[in-house]
């Protein structure tokens, strides 16, 4: 009987064993959620360089699975049900909509989110404890949005009246627009902010155009990365001089853009995706905060627009599109 007992505990622990090794041979599978469309997204180039750095092979040892709504954030939670079903080892969810939504879809799949404010928004109890299954980056882009106006009254000196671009469905974004509302009468800024989401765009691209502003800005909300191209378009259309949180956006066309280091977010993203491949619960890796920041100035448009930018803005640009 012992010896019966023996040889079925060895068969069983020798199954065990390939089991293990079966699936470390399998390849780890990363879902990408994002709520703008596909095309132009430094957080995915960042990230497949961050995998690389740690050793993993797309197609080889990882499999990056990706999914976007096109800036429709109703399709969000059927996209991230796809990725849970294949099924994926972690969730990278890209901006606050695509982490929210991720969050209320599955509470076992660690998630690398990244948001505005992570905090504010609800998705983690603290940065330093973010408990749960979620952790990442936090860019607090509302930190930085008065920037935003202080760059464009520096390369438009006699700006006067801005319009601002949100969603108001995203309390980051809210808290981004009231921080700047409160700066700008001391930049002599007089600022207007319409909503832009996807089913208000043309009223609002309408009323900007009959409002007199001489200047627009964009804030870092996923709704409106989906919509730079047009922005962009109309932009020139009207000559108004642009800044925004996107850092694609000056190669769209736009004047200006101050963000984080989207490429930089996404490496960080992909140290965190393989310490939670190696055993890392996300409840015990604090949400980091974003550090670099980029200033990218399209001189081609500024041209167009009949702008001369100050030399000493565009020695602080890390970038300048000529």
């Amino acid at each position: 009987m012992k010896r019966r007992a023996f040889i079925a505990g060895c068969i069983a622990s020798t199954v065990a064993a390939r089991a293990r090794a079966a699936d470390r041979q399998r390849p780890a599978r990363i879902g990408l959620i994002a709520l703008p469309a596909r095309a132009n997204n430094p957080i995915l180039d960042g990230l497949r360089q961050g995998l690389a750095e740690e050793g993993y092979v797309e197609g080889g040892n990882v499999v990056l699975e990706q999914r976007y709504a096109g800036g429709d954030a109703a399709l969000l939670p059927g996209l991230i049900d796809e990725l849970l079903a294949l099924p994926v080892d972690v969730l990278v969810a890209q901006g606050t909509p695509a982490s929210l939504a991720a969050k209320r879809q599955t509470t076992s799949v660690p998630i690398v989110i990244l948001s505005g404010d992570p905090v504010g928004a609800g998705l983690v109890s603290s940065l330093a404890r973010p408990g749960g299954n979620l952790t990442g980056t936090s860019i607090l882009s509302g930190d930085y949005s008065v920037k935003w106006l202080q760059l464009l009254k520096e390369a438009v000196p006699r700006l006067q009246r801005v319009a601002v671009l949100w969603n108001p469905d995203n309390t980051v974004i809210a808290a981004e627009v009231v921080g700047m509302k409160e700066a700008a009468p001391g930049l002599a800024l007089d600022l207007v902010a319409f909503p832009a989401r996807p089913k208000e765009i043309d009223a609002s691209l309408a009323a900007i155009a009959a409002a007199e502003v001489s200047g627009l800005v964009l804030t870092d909300d996923a709704v409106i990365d989906s919509l730079l191209p047009r922005i962009a378009d109309f932009a020139a259309e009207r000559r108004l001089p642009t800044i925004g949180g996107f850092s694609h956006y000056p190669s769209l066309g736009g004047l200006m853009c101050y963000s984080v280091d989207f490429i930089a977010v996404g490496r960080k993203s992909a140290s965190y995706v393989d310490r939670i491949l190696k055993g890392a619960r996300p409840a015990d890796l604090p949400v980091e905060q974003a550090t670099d920041f980029t200033l990218r100035i399209n001189l081609k448009t500024a041209k167009a627009l009949g702008l001369e930018i100050p030399p000493n803005l565009l020695a602080r640009a890390d970038e300048v599109i000529e």
